[in-house]
């Protein structure tokens, strides 16, 4: 490894701060809207109870995520004062953290204990759920994707963190 691949490595494994969860939403069904929790329970291997994705056939998409501050920027985007998280259809919005820096990274939650899969690209239903433009308004803001690698209970509030084991 040269001397900048070392110096980049280093760099893309210090994420000091700890951000924090705002929001949890479960998917029960195709098309439904999602129903807002306090807390939820993450199983290793199949993602959160109630969620429609749970025990999905690829493991990669167990759950997903989004950052608070990229909703406002998608509200501002499209003129509006807010987006309601549960438009989006993401599972958990957490605050004070870059999720693209846990890329190739294992983060906790709470108890549970997970790892980025994928970036979430916006799907066609954000043109549905945010009105016209809001697929674009989503692209490059949509969060990622991630698997569970220990079960725990997660709450809103618990703090979100790079896990070192």
């Amino acid at each position: 490894m040269s001397y900048n691949e070392s110096v980049l490595k280093e760099l893309l494994d210090l994420i000091p701060q700890t951000g924090r969860l705002e929001w949890i939403g479960i998917r029960p069904g195709k098309k439904q809207a999602l129903t807002a929790l306090k807390s939820v329970r993450m199983e290793q291997g199949s993602g959160l109870e109630g969620d429609r994705f749970r025990g999905s056939v690829s493991g990669k998409r167990q759950v997903t995520l989004i950052q608070q501050e990229h909703l406002q920027v998608v509200a501002n985007i499209l003129g509006k004062s807010e987006i309601d998280p549960g438009w989006i259809r993401r599972n958990l919005v957490v605050s004070g953290i870059n999720l693209l820096s846990l890329k190739h990274q294992s983060f906790q939650i709470g108890e549970a204990v997970l790892q980025t899969t994928s970036i979430c690209a916006p799907c066609s239903r954000m043109e549905e759920n945010l009105g016209p433009g809001g697929y674009n308004a989503m692209r490059g803001h949509g969060g990622i994707t991630a698997k569970v690698l220990q079960s725990g209970e997660i709450q809103i509030g618990d703090p979100v963190h790079l896990f070192k084991a």
